[in-house]
C-alpha cells in the first residue's frame, strides 16, 4: 500500500518535512517513492505539486490527515485567509457577548441591591411604625390603669368618707345614747 505523509528535516527544534509518496511499511524517514511538495511549519511556507499528488490519489495513494490537510490549502488558499477571518470576527463577537453579559450582569446585580434596600427601609419603616404602635399602646395602657387605680382609690375615699359620715344603724348614734342615760 502506497501513503503520501511527511518526512522530516531540518535540525532539533527547526523541523521542517517534506511531502513524500512512500510505502506504508518504511519508516517515517525512510526510502521515498517520490518527493512531491515542502511544508515549513515554522514560516507557514506549504508548496505542493497537485499534479503529481492527484496521480498518486487517483492510483490509490492513502493521504496522512497533515498531508490531505496541506493539500486542501495549496488548492485554496483563500480558505485559510477566509478561516482566520472567520476566527477573527468570531472572537470579536465571543468579546462583546462577554461583556454584554458582564454589563448585563452588573446591572442586574445593582437593581438587587437597590430592591434590597428598598425593601430593608420599607422593613425598617414598617417595624419602626409597629414600635410606634406599640409605644402608644403601652402608654394608653398604662394611662388607662392609672386611671382605674385613681377611679377605685377616689370609690374607696368616697366610700371611707361616706362611712364615716353615717352613723352605724347597729350601734345607736351618741345624741341617742345619752338620751337613754339621762
Amino acid at each position: 500500500m502506497v501513503r503520501i505523509r511527511l518526512k522530516r528535516t531540518g535540525t532539533r527544534n527547526l523541523s521542517c518535512f517534506r511531502v513524500v509518496v512512500v510505502d506504508a511499511r518504511s519508516s517515517r524517514d525512510g526510502k521515498t517513492i517520490e518527493e512531491i511538495g515542502f511544508y515549513d511549519p515554522r514560516h507557514d511556507e506549504e508548496r505542493l505539486n497537485l499534479e503529481r499528488y492527484d496521480h498518486w490519489v487517483g492510483v490509490g495513494a492513502q493521504p496522512s490527515d497533515t498531508a490531505a490537510d496541506i493539500a486542501r490549502r495549496v488548492r485554496d488558499p483563500k480558505a485559510q485567509e477566509k478561516k482566520k477571518a472567520d476566527a477573527k470576527v468570531k472572537a470579536e463577537a465571543e468579546t462583546k457577548a462577554k461583556a454584554d453579559a458582564e454589563a448585563k450582569a452588573l446591572a442586574e446585580k445593582k437593581a438587587a441591591e437597590a430592591q434590597a434596600k428598598k425593601e430593608a427601609d420599607a422593613k425598617a419603616k414598617a417595624d419602626a411604625d409597629q414600635a410606634k404602635k406599640e409605644e402608644s399602646a403601652a402608654v394608653e395602657e398604662t394611662e388607662s390603669a392609672e386611671k382605674k387605680a385613681e377611679g377605685k382609690q377616689n370609690k374607696d375615699a368616697d366610700a371611707t368618707e361616706e362611712q364615716a359620715e353615717e352613723p352605724k344603724k347597729d350601734e345607736p348614734s351618741d345624741a341617742k345614747a345619752d338620751e337613754k342615760k339621762e
